[in-house]
């Protein structure tokens, strides 16, 4: 398990034995555990959207969430 990003608008943690991904958009108390080529594609996104930004709080995270806006159905309970 690798924490991959954790700003104020998302939390992102990478299961590379299981290839899988979990994404919970904090904005909306919702998430979703991703595998296979949905994880990879949305792996890929947050690449992308990390490496046009020097700070990752900045990282226009809309853009990326907006494919995987369905997804995100699980709520989030923080305790």
């Amino acid at each position: 398990m690798n924490i991959v990003l954790n700003n104020p608008v998302l939390y992102v943690v990478d299961y590379p034995s299981v290839g899988a991904i979990e994404v919970i958009d904090k904005r909306r108390a919702r998430g979703a555990f991703l595998e296979g080529e949905t994880a990879l594609r949305f792996r890929r996104e947050l690449d992308d959207a990390m490496a046009r930004s020097d700070d990752d709080d900045e990282v226009d995270f809309d853009l990326n969430l907006d494919g995987f806006d369905g997804l995100l159905m699980q709520p989030a309970i923080y305790q």
